[in-house]
């Protein structure tokens, strides 16, 4: 099944892979309700109205793509976008549903170590960290979140990539391979607002 979908990003650094995303997407970008290149130039429009316009195009979407790029956090929307899409509202007599968010990497300098380090831990299990210094507070207090817990491995404490929490990463490569199975992850961890999750909707 097809979800709406709502694409945030730092445009001056990451509008090829929200373009290569929508690419990938195929049939179902008539389901993407972000910003394309047809839309408005809103550049010299006010704050308040450039907030307006965001709000229309995600209050009817379900699961918010988050590219995480080296200078995302210059972003005056962002953190903000991620925000709205969390929160329930309310217009009319209708109350939006809580996004599921997932967290494209981009590939930067031919990889990914610029964000994201891979280990094998002492007992054998694989994991991987990232550096959280490129990050907004309400990605940060996203992560690792599922309530109660549940470990890919007791011994070392490695939780599932794509359960362990409610925003979870994923390399360019392998999302552009199969963005219906990321996408389908986030909307199901939205399911019954969020249930099984410590969600902080605020920045």
């Amino acid at each position: 099944m097809a979800h709406k979908t709502f694409i945030s990003y730092k445009h001056s650094e990451a509008q090829r892979l929200r373009d290569d995303i929508i690419d990938a997407l195929g049939d179902d970008a008539t389901y993407y309700n972000g910003e394309t290149s047809d839309s408005p130039d809103l550049t010299d429009t006010s704050t308040e109205n450039i907030k307006r316009v965001l709000r229309d195009m995600m209050y009817d979407t379900s699961v918010t793509i988050v590219i995480i790029s080296p200078h995302m956090k210059e972003s005056k929307w962002i953190d903000w976008e991620i925000e709205y899409c969390l929160k329930n509202e309310t217009r009319k007599d209708r109350t939006s549903h809580t996004n599921g968010v997932v967290g494209v990497i981009m590939k930067y300098n031919g990889g990914y170590d610029w964000f994201k380090q891979n280990t094998i831990n002492s007992d054998g299990c694989y994991s991987s960290s990232y550096d959280d210094s490129f990050l907004y507070d309400i990605i940060k207090n996203n992560r690792y979140n599922q309530n109660p817990k549940q470990y890919s491995c007791p011994i070392c404490k490695t939780v599932n990539s794509l359960t362990g929490s409610y925003i979870s990463f994923v390399e360019e490569e392998d999302f552009l391979e199969n963005p219906q199975l990321y996408i389908n992850n986030a909307y199901n961890k939205s399911e019954n607002d969020a249930l099984g999750y410590d969600l902080t909707k605020q920045r």
